[in-house]
């Protein structure tokens, strides 16, 4: 397999201390998240107001990357699934995606709706969202 690098740009701040304690899904509902970029990107931001929501790629730093298929929390049958099947963070390359509603542009920090990862997940890469007709 090839291999390549990556660079965090920053971290995302969420209430959750653990991966134990994160929802299984980024919802308005479980309230906000704080995204703080590395300084040096606050050029990137510009255009970024008035967006009204995101779309946020993070690394899930804790995953098992070893894990091909697992039992789905939501699963009624216990039927094995392959995890490129599921929104897991178990996988090959622990790569997250949530689209968010952007509520905040301060400086550095976005604050966001709640993103589904543990305090201090780092940041791989901001993109707008796009409606498709």
């Amino acid at each position: 397999m090839s291999t390549a690098t990556v660079n965090f740009i920053g971290k995302i701040e969420t209430s959750y201390k653990t991966v134990a304690d994160c929802p299984g899904q980024a919802r308005t509902k479980n309230g906000t998240s704080r995204i703080v970029l590395d300084p040096a990107m606050v050029p990137a931001l510009k255009g970024i107001k008035g967006k009204s929501r995101i779309q946020i790629l993070y690394w899930f730093d804790e995953a098992d990357r070893a894990t091909l298929q697992k039992v789905p929390k939501w699963s009624e049958t216990n039927e094995m699934r392959g995890v490129f099947t599921l929104r897991s963070p178990m996988r090959p390359n622990p790569i997250a995606l949530s689209t968010v509603e952007l509520l905040e542009v301060e400086g550095n920090v976005l604050t966001v709706s709640a993103l589904d990862c543990r305090d201090g997940t780092p940041l791989l890469d901001i993109k707008p969202y796009m409606e498709h007709s």
